[in-house]
């Protein structure tokens, strides 16, 4: 599963990556934290020029009563093992939750960043996933659907975040799932309407890990209210060795213009040389 997100990226900046625009009365807000029932933002393939800010918590619109559901399994019922080789059917067709809206609900939910911890400690034992080599914002793999408040009859525009097997990085955090990261080539086609259920079954597999790393965080991220850039200080290592900057060091000196972070240069002989 996807335990919470972050989204810090300014929303002019969030604009350029995606080239869509903020619709009327959508608002961002930074929020290191965002967990079940506050706002995300997401692209709709019926509004692919706009971004949009739904509820993180599915709830269909058929339901009694809001569910919050922020995830949703790929395989269905279908790989109970989780096994990180499953290649079979995906049992999110027929799901009676979820099978409308994975046929003509999807979206993409952009963040930073998404949190998980292993599957027993959970948060208590958090880490941050976040793509390296400043890459910025990205999408996951998203299904939404609006709900109406049987009392009130106020609308809810929900959304949950499709999950698939463990890959390498979420295995290393030992987790038994990951979330459903596109990437910048089928992030247009996962909004196709008219796109096959092979190719949709192709998309929601585990992610590439090979462009992201991970690092422990404090368990403070556990209480929903907390927030704030503190929360994504590493407490630890990175789970794999690179030269980049981890995602707090990138947004902490970004706010310190008197700071000038030093780039790591290849040159010949594979030495690095510092600027």
């Amino acid at each position: 599963m996807c335990g919470r997100a972050t989204i810090i990226t300014p929303a002019v900046e969030l604009e350029k990556r995606f080239n869509a625009a903020f619709a009327k009365g959508a608002v961002l807000q930074e929020n290191v934290n965002i967990s079940a029932g506050n706002k995300i933002p997401v692209i709709t393939s019926a509004q692919p020029n706009h971004i949009q800010m739904f509820i993180l918590g599915y709830t269909p619109h058929w339901a009694h009563k809001q569910t919050y559901m922020i995830n949703a399994r790929s395989e269905g019922s279908l790989n109970p093992e989780n096994s990180t080789t499953y290649k079979g059917a995906m049992g999110i067709f027929n799901k009676p939750m979820f099978r409308h809206a994975i046929k003509s609900q999807r979206c993409l939910v952009l963040v930073d960043a998404f949190i998980e911890g292993p599957k027993q400690e959970k948060l208590n034992k958090p880490y941050l996933v976040y793509p390296n080599r400043d890459r910025g914002p990205f999408a996951l793999a998203g299904i939404h659907d609006t709900w109406q408040h049987p009392l009130t009859g106020e609308l809810h525009h929900t959304v949950a975040i499709i999950t698939s097997a463990a890959n390498r990085l979420t295995e290393r955090i030992e987790h038994h799932r990951a979330p459903v990261v596109l990437s910048r080539a089928d992030e247009e086609k996962w909004l196709n309407p008219d796109i096959s259920v092979q190719e949709l079954t192709r998309m929601m597999q585990p992610f590439d890990s090979k462009g992201f790393n991970a690092y422990p965080i404090s368990q403070k991220i556990k209480k929903p209210e907390a927030n704030g850039l503190e929360l994504l200080k590493p407490t630890g290592d990175k789970l794999f060795k690179d030269y980049d900057r981890c995602l707090y060091e990138r947004l902490k000196f970004a706010e310190e213009d008197e700071y000038v972070i030093r780039e790591e240069r290849l040159v010949e002989g594979d030495q690095f040389v510092l600027f």
